[in-house]
């Protein structure tokens, strides 16, 4: 499985969407997870830069997302996962 890519929302973008991108160039898969609504807007931004890394390649991506529970300092928090595949409509 690849590595949980965690998003703040002090996150530079193109960093993330250089992890991202790197991710799926590697395993084909890849998980985002942000906290909170600064951290999802970093992250759906990183995806979109992300794209943007790929398509020059002809790929393209697709994000399912979903919540779960995380435990920050001994607090449960509600997290958004974003799992991010290759898109079936593009040859990969």
């Amino acid at each position: 499985m690849a590595e949980l890519i965690k998003v703040s929302a002090s996150s530079p973008t193109r960093a993330v969407a250089g992890a991202i991108a790197g991710v799926m160039r590697q395993d084909g898969f890849a998980e985002v997870q942000a906290i909170g609504a600064g951290a999802l807007n970093q992250a759906v931004k990183a995806l979109t830069v992300a794209r943007g890394y790929l398509r020059i390649e002809d790929r393209d991506i697709v994000m399912v997302p979903s919540f779960t529970d995380v435990e920050v300092e001994g607090d449960i928090k509600t997290a958004i996962r974003l799992a991010v595949y290759w898109s079936p409509d593009r040859t990969n």
